[in-house]
């Protein structure tokens, strides 16, 4: 294939292009540029490539040397780094009984120009057989503002699906694919070894792809396609471009079939919805174009508008493990083939994709060291868009945690999912359990244990949000990232620039929780310890509202006693609810700071039962069970409250079973 250089391939398309036009206003610094001509054989499963990298220094500092990632060799080998931490994950990706030699894959650059040297680096734990950081030795050094143009031909073995990417017959993912730039801060190249429990960090720029592949297979990749041309022997090329994105993926096979749908709101851009699906699946096309339609209306809403005019969606091939991943302006969703309306599934799914458009693709963090300021804000989010879109349907698969959220009947304490107005898928409480102590959170995220980064980066990250959300209220948790949004759009955020918006809009000092949920380990778990009621003498009159009474019968009425402990060296605020037999109630709150409170009361009636933190603001509680004390029938108590809840998995069971009837 002829190079082409740079300066005319991102210049834009050529006369007779499809669709679109290049953005006139650049959004973006777009300081990393590539423009890359690549060839698919379907039959060696190889690429053979060249690409032209344009990079502008951004910082005060010159740099005589450019970092790239070389994703792709986390898998010549069982030795790399990705594969070692692979193995310690209590979910490892990789099954090594089933990996054949067949199966393996890398990418090997065969030139660089104009250089001077080039060798591997493995900056973060030395191992010399890991060759997934490639460093490029220039010439001369690239000044501060100036910029540098360098040629590479590459070829690469594409594996068999590695971390949603590589191959499954002839369907074809590629995701991380090239030599791709690392990013160059103040302090040097923030270029990490690819981590099996961690994602990717890159600057924004315009990408101008050229893709060859056989004729008949279709094309779908990030930016839009702005020319496709035949050549006659079978094989096409379909060149597509994208501004102001900091990554590029693509895909191609035979058997999608393609939707379309535009979507349009009210104050915000048009954009074009491209559904590629499985054909066994086309009759769910309609619920994955809803949700990414929801999503981009409330996100939109919410936060800031979608500023591309397209986004790609893919259905991955059957076991093709490439589900559920984003990338900018293109995301893979995730089905099945039984998949009835009302269980989540892929509207879920395509929801939190869709929202990474946002928070990922707008909002690019690094998410080698932080990866919680996208996947947990964005799962935080998933969960109300799609509550808001598609109604509270995670209650027809409940999670058996006693929240004591509702209390009426026999049990104080129903068996149910998160409060009202929340979905959360039903594991983040059970995975954030897991690992609640296991890493500091403010530890860069590829320094945690592969075994429980994502319960940390997701779940507990999700969860405090909820809890600030119950602490502060929605309103103004939605300003703070709406704020986090419109000063870091295509940017890098930091954590403290989270924090310190949160401070800023709430109008408080909120770094007792931010030191708790995030700078450390802690955990909450409040209990009630004891709760006793015992008939005591009366003492006379009683000031009521609206005079004087005798509260209850005269010479005698109850003293109640509760005392609630803090039991893990978390605090925070909680209420403290009395439930008396006559249907009374007495709430209190305690700002959940000593070790232990006691809560008295006097009154006429007895006391039937107590709750701590009874509307569940606190969701990070590692045990809900402990949160209540019934009075009567204590002894029995437990036993009526598991088997309800064996009682109520198997209801939901055989419920689950009755779809296939």
């Amino acid at each position: 294939m002829a190079c082409v250089l740079a300066c005319a391939f991102l210049a834009g398309p050529a006369p007779g292009q499809e669709t679109g036009a290049p953005l006139e206003v650049a959004l973006s610094p777009r300081n990393a540029n590539y423009a890359i001509e690549v060839r698919l054989d379907p039959v060696e499963r190889t690429l053979e490539a060249r690409q032209t990298v344009t990079w502008r220094n951004l910082q005060e500092h010159p740099t005589q040397e450019l970092w790239f990632h070389l994703y792709w060799n986390a898998w010549r080998n069982e030795r790399s780094t990705w594969m070692l931490e692979d193995e310690l994950r209590k979910r490892s990706e990789v099954d090594r009984d089933k990996v054949r030699p067949e199966d393996w894959g890398y990418v090997v650059v065969d030139s660089v120009r104009p250089v001077a040297t080039t060798r591997f680096a493995a900056p973060d734990d030395g191992n010399p057989d890991d060759r997934t950081v490639f460093v490029v030795s220039l010439t001369d050094p690239v000044p501060p503002g100036e910029s540098v143009e360098i040629e590479m031909t590459w070829h690469a073995r594409v594996p068999r699906t590695f971390a949603r990417t590589g191959f499954r017959g002839d369907y074809f993912f590629f995701a991380h694919w090239f030599p791709k730039l690392g990013v160059y801060e103040p302090e040097g190249w923030n270029c990490h070894q690819y981590h099996a429990a961690t994602e990717y960090y890159s600057d924004y720029g315009v990408y101008r792809v050229a893709m060859t592949v056989p004729e008949d297979f279709v094309v779908g990749a990030s930016g839009r396609q702005v020319e496709r041309r035949a050549h006659g022997d079978g094989f096409a090329t379909h060149v597509y471009q994208g501004e102001d994105i900091h990554d590029f993926a693509w895909t191609a096979s035979p058997d999608y079939e393609e939707h379309r749908e535009r979507f349009e709101s009210a104050g915000l851009p048009p954009v074009d919805i491209r559904l590629l699906l499985q054909p066994e699946h086309r009759r769910q096309a309609r619920r994955h174009l809803a949700a990414v339609a929801a999503t981009l209306e409330l996100y939109g809403t919410w936060f800031g508008p979608y500023p591309y005019p397209q986004v790609t969606v893919i259905d991955p091939a059957f076991e093709s493990g490439a589900g559920g991943m984003e990338y900018p302006t293109l995301f893979t969703s995730g089905s099945r083939l039984f998949n009835p309306e009302g269980g989540g599934s892929p509207e879920h799914v395509t929801i939190h994709e869709a929202g990474h458009q946002f928070w990922y693709g707008l909002v690019g963090n690094n998410e080698f060291e932080d990866a919680w300021l996208d996947e947990g804000i964005n799962t935080y989010l998933t969960g109300r868009a799609y509550q808001q879109a598609f109604g509270d349907t995670y209650r027809k698969v409940r999670y058996f945690v006693p929240p004591g959220t509702q209390i009426s009947g026999f049990f104080p304490l129903l068996f149910r999912d998160l409060p009202e107005n929340w979905a959360l898928p039903a594991d983040r409480l059970d995975r954030y359990r897991e690992s609640a102590r296991s890493d500091v959170p403010s530890t860069p995220t590829w320094r945690y244990h592969p075994g429980s980064a994502g319960n940390i980066t997701y779940s507990k990250t999700a969860l405090w949000l909820v809890v600030l959300e119950r602490h502060l209220g929605w309103p103004t948790v939605r300003e703070i990232l709406a704020a986090l949004f419109e000063r870091k759009r295509f940017g890098h955020p930091e954590p403290e620039e989270f924090f310190s918006i949160a401070d800023q809009v709430a109008g408080r000092d909120l770094s007792w929780f931010f030191d708790q949920v995030h700078r450390s380990a802690a955990v909450f778990d409040y209990a009630v310890d004891s709760a006793t009621s015992r008939r005591v003498p009366a003492r006379g009159l009683f000031e009521e509202e609206g005079g004087l009474a005798y509260r209850g019968e005269r010479g005698e009425h109850y003293r109640s006693e509760v005392v609630v402990r803090r039991l893990a060296d978390g605090t925070f605020p909680v209420d403290v609810l009395l439930v008396f037999e006559d249907g009374s109630e007495s709430r209190q709150s305690w700002d959940g700071r000593g070790t232990w409170k006691l809560f008295a009361e006097e009154r006429a009636a007895r006391l039937d039962y107590a709750v701590v933190d009874p509307d569940r603001v606190l969701i990070l509680d590692v045990d809900y069970t402990n949160n209540s004390y019934r009075i009567e029938d204590r002894s029995l108590f437990p036993a009526v409250k598991w088997g309800a809840t064996w009682l109520l998995w198997l209801q939901d069971l055989l419920s689950a079973f009755a779809w296939f009837s």
